[in-house]
């Protein structure tokens, strides 16, 4: 008699293994269970047959880790607590004179909502109009807007002539978001224009800051913005898995967990 459409206890571990890690590899399964190969990848086409998990590379996943585009406003009602703390700790990255790099991206964004006016100069450069409309108004921060052609679902600005103008700046601290952040393809989100924004950022900023909610840990967008090796900090919610923690430090990645 057959469960849920699951055929065995074996597939029912494999399961629960998932539960517990992003992603298990055919290797380990074989070891686990006592198996051969064969059967372990019999097993997976099974159960994702069934939308029991997604087969990948060596292995599977519980969620596929290719993130579909949403618009902005949609992504704004998402993980709202844990993006709030995570701007609020990205604070403590900013020093009075700083010359700041602001992307697009609704944690990103969080930074310019939550910042208070606690410096007596800040010059902030953004390519996202909602965070330049919150900063414009405060008499101690010079903001400065990419122009260019906007994109309506992120509500950022891209293409040649943002390129051309981020390319004659060079800040000290690029606080910067995106869809996925992945050990094997880096740093990525939904639009190639706007990973080729954010790689020019990424250039011309002495320290990179990834503000990313533990959702998007182990998670692709379609563009790649960068490889982890470029980035020097990571900011993220307690949701993060203690061994991905370790992964990213073991890269030399600073890792501040906001609560």
């Amino acid at each position: 008699m057959k469960i849920n459409n699951i055929n065995n206890i074996r597939q029912q571990e494999i399961l629960e293994e998932l539960n517990f890690n992003h992603y298990v590899s055919v290797t380990e399964l074989c070891k686990k269970l006592n198996v051969s190969a064969v059967t372990i990848r019999k097993d997976l086409t099974h159960l994702e047959k069934i939308g029991k998990l997604y087969r990948t590379h060596g292995g599977a996943t519980r969620e596929s880790f290719i993130v579909k585009e949403r618009h902005v406003n949609k992504k704004e009602t998402l993980q709202v607590e844990e993006k709030s703390k995570i701007a609020k700790a990205a604070l403590n990255f900013i020093e009075d004179n700083d010359f700041i790099t602001i992307s697009s991206g609704t944690t990103t964004q969080m930074v310019a909502q939550v910042i208070e006016n606690n410096y007596t100069k800040l010059t902030i450069l953004t390519s996202s109009l909602k965070s330049a409309m919150l900063l414009y108004g405060n008499p101690n921060f010079d903001v400065i807007q990419l122009g260019g052609d906007v994109r309506t679902k992120s509500g950022s600005v891209m293409g040649p002539y943002a390129e051309l103008m981020i390319s004659n700046y060079s800040c000290s601290k690029l606080f910067i978001g995106g869809d996925g952040v992945d050990f094997d393809f880096g740093l990525s989100t939904s639009s190639t224009m706007e990973a080729k924004m954010n790689q020019l950022m990424i250039q011309n900023s002495e320290k990179v800051i990834v503000l990313a909610d533990s959702t998007k840990i182990n998670k692709r967008g379609f563009g790649k913005i960068t490889d982890l090796d470029k980035i020097h900090a990571l900011i993220t919610d307690e949701g993060v898995k203690n061994r991905d923690v370790e992964r990213f430090e073991d890269l030399g990645i600073e890792v501040i967990i906001a609560r």
